[in-house]
């Protein structure tokens, strides 16, 4: 059996331990309750005015509070209007036309740099222009040879030395030609036009020998008979019956001839020629912006192109309702 100290000292025990554990499910119960309270701190505005109007009685009415006006202010910001699109669309294109109109004051306006391009459309007209008329020159006279070698058989020679140049012409760059006639052929010369024009005329001059070939050699033969049968010599013939009617039946290709050499003028700056594509060059140069001044360079010889072909169209129709050039 126990005694009595033994009895008292097993009750005290036991209450201590009672006490232990009452503080010990007192502080698991405080831990529980702010676990709690963050979770309901932690839920949406929006699930709390939902929880708050459903225990609201029926007739009273819920005062509006800053949690229900902010979800639908920020999906209006978040969702920008049309006239907001509107005004960003009208900003982007001014600031657009204010850079393009620096660009243009910066490239052209300014130390006068548009006097390149002027001054260098005058030596490009200059140049197609002579080129042409020498070319058109130097094309009928070996157009003549060759068809007169071909019907007579008594132009050997000059025959020959007119496939060598054809030859050589139409089988080599233009580049390589401008080059050679300027540093090799004519490299006393240091007229640049000059050498230019030499170079173009002879390049341009093979290429209308062959479209007037195609011409005279497309009229029947029955013109040329009539025209010695009226006493005209071979010559007389040729120039007034049928070169007529091959210029007639050739001149869109005679064109187009005209419009290959004008843009082929271009690479005259090979030879430091300050002309239409080498003054956009120069600009280039001086701003470090390319997009303007070739911009411009472009718009200028397709404006002339444009042109030509216009008038060229309309000689076409003059020609066809006359009948004759």
């Amino acid at each position: 059996m126990f005694s009595r100290k033994e009895t008292s000292y097993s009750r005290t025990h036991g209450r201590q331990s009672m006490l232990a554990l009452a503080l010990v499910l007192v502080l698991i119960g405080t831990g529980f309750g702010s676990l709690g309270n963050q979770a309901t701190s932690s839920e949406t505005p929006a699930a709390v005015v939902t929880a708050e109007s459903a225990t609201a009685a029926p007739g009273t009415e819920t005062a509006p509070t800053s949690e229900t006006t902010a979800g639908p202010s920020d999906a209006m910001v978040e969702k920008p209007s049309q006239m907001g699109r509107f005004e960003q669309l009208k900003s982007g294109l001014s600031d657009w036309f204010q850079t393009m109109r620096n660009k243009f004051v910066l490239n052209f306006i300014k130390n006068d740099r548009w006097r390149y391009l002027t001054d260098g459309l005058v030596i490009t007209i200059e140049v197609a222009l002579s080129a042409v008329f020498f070319g058109a020159c130097i094309g009928f006279f070996i157009a003549i040879v060759r068809t007169t070698h071909e019907k007579r058989h008594n132009l050997g020679l000059l025959n020959s030395l007119c496939k060598i140049y054809l030859t050589v012409i139409r089988g080599t760059p233009m580049v390589v030609q401008l080059l050679i006639a300027y540093f090799v052929i004519f490299s006393q010369i240091r007229e640049k036009i000059l050498v230019a024009i030499i170079a173009f005329s002879l390049n341009s001059g093979a290429y209308v020998a062959e479209v007037i070939r195609s011409g005279i050699s497309s009229i029947d033969n029955g013109q040329m008979e009539a025209g010695r049968s009226l006493g005209l010599s071979y010559l007389q013939t040729l120039r007034y019956i049928v070169l007529p009617q091959a210029v007639r039946n050739v001149l869109p290709a005679l064109g187009n001839e005209f419009i290959t050499l004008l843009k082929d003028t271009s690479i005259a700056g090979y030879i430091a020629l300050p002309d239409l594509t080498k003054g956009g060059d120069i600009i280039r140069s001086q701003t470090y912006d390319a997009f303007m001044p070739f911009l411009a360079v472009a718009a200028i010889y397709l404006a002339i192109v444009i042109l030509f072909t216009w008038l060229l169209g309309k000689l076409e129709t003059k020609l066809n309702r006359n009948g004759a050039v």
